[in-house]
């Protein structure tokens, strides 16, 4: 705006020197221009950096002491919020959390980056259904979170998803990506607000602008960090002998939680994270895979009734009990009921060794 507004006000033959100027030095402009995306390009070439567990490669502008140092500032932030309401670690749900979340550790060593972080364990009292781990290895798993899962196996595989977050630095990926989006958009609003001719024209380029950065670039950028979470979570979780067809089953738990309650759906282009619809399919996919690593790793064998028929059956039960004009929280009990007591669903398990592969 300042550019438009100090040409504009430029007498005339004043912008007549200056376009001649320009004209007569346009090739020193186009090496200077030509120069400085060489600096650009050096710039994110030099940070770009080689996923050691995915092979894939990504910008990473902040350093591992940067990074570190933000999680500790974010942690104490996080240890205010949640002031008065953290489990004492002589509490159930901490040693619940705290046994599973060992156990990945432990099956998990030879992943890189595994041994390196310090783990430690945060149980919230909150309704809130979540969990998340800081880049230094802080872990928050609030109790919403414990009460909707079923069984220890599919609070492992939420856990090892999280996990997968942390050692893929994905918070410093997705940080230095909308980093690179601000540069970026920085320089098309500068060409913005310098050519349109009125304030009202820039606002509205301004805001197109904004909308399409976030649907077209960010989001999308935020759900696919989600979904390579999702793999690399059910391997880990694979590694420490999980019945790992549990992981598509928590998503259809949630979603049918969402129309149980009534509450709106987002569309997933609108999110930062895939729909349930999209993670349930996504995660039937890869669960053949995750099941075949487990017999890699001499796990016992899996349960014969498969948790996903258990769900298809429990969610038939549910829709027969619908037509019965139950109430809705009935419903919610039947539905909890049949998940949690049904035969094979929360069988015990041999917890398996370390499988390195």
């Amino acid at each position: 705006r300042s550019i438009r507004n100090w040409w504009q006000g430029l007498p005339a033959h004043k912008q007549e020197l200056l376009k001649h100027s320009v004209r007569k030095n346009k090739w020193r402009i186009v090496l200077g221009v030509c120069g400085l995306t060489g600096l650009i390009v050096t710039y994110l070439w030099l940070h770009y950096d080689t996923s050691q567990i995915t092979g894939r490669s990504r910008l990473l502008v902040f350093s591992q002491r940067q990074l570190l140092e933000l999680a500790a500032i974010e942690y104490e932030s996080m240890l205010k919020t949640y002031e008065g309401t953290l489990v004492p670690e002589t509490d159930q749900a901490y040693h619940t959390v705290q046994f599973v979340f060992n156990h990945l550790v432990e099956k998990n060593k030879d992943v890189p980056g595994m041994s390196r972080i310090k783990w430690n364990i945060n149980v919230v009292q909150d309704a809130e259904i979540n969990a998340f781990i800081l880049p230094n290895g802080q872990v928050f798993v609030l109790t919403g979170l414990l009460s909707a899962v079923a069984d220890t196996d599919q609070l492992a595989c939420i856990l090892a998803h999280e996990m997968a977050h942390c050692l893929l630095a994905h918070g410093a990926e997705h940080a230095s990506f909308v980093q690179l989006l601000d540069f970026l958009s920085l320089i098309i609003l500068t060409l913005i607000w310098a050519v349109f001719p009125r304030d009202s024209l820039a606002l509205l380029g301004q805001w197109i602008q904004s909308k399409l950065v976030k649907y077209m670039f960010s989001r999308p950028y935020s759900r696919k960090l989600e979904t390579e979470a999702d793999e690399i979570g059910l391997q880990l979780a694979a590694k420490a002998c999980v019945d790992v067809r549990t992981s598509s089953v928590y998503w259809q738990q949630l979603e049918l939680l969402k129309i149980v309650s009534g509450t709106s759906r987002t569309p997933e282009w609108f999110s930062t994270h895939p729909s349930n619809e999209s993670r349930v399919e996504h995660l039937n996919q890869l669960i053949p895979q995750a099941v075949k690593l487990r017999e890699v790793c001499g796990c016992p064998a899996l349960p014969s009734i498969d948790p996903r028929l258990v769900f298809k059956l429990s969610l038939q039960e549910l829709l027969k009990a619908s037509k019965k004009k139950l109430t809705l929280k009935e419903k919610s009990i039947l539905l909890t009921h049949s998940l949690i007591n049904t035969p094979g669903l929360n069988a015990d398990r041999s917890q398996g060794h370390l499988c390195v592969v």
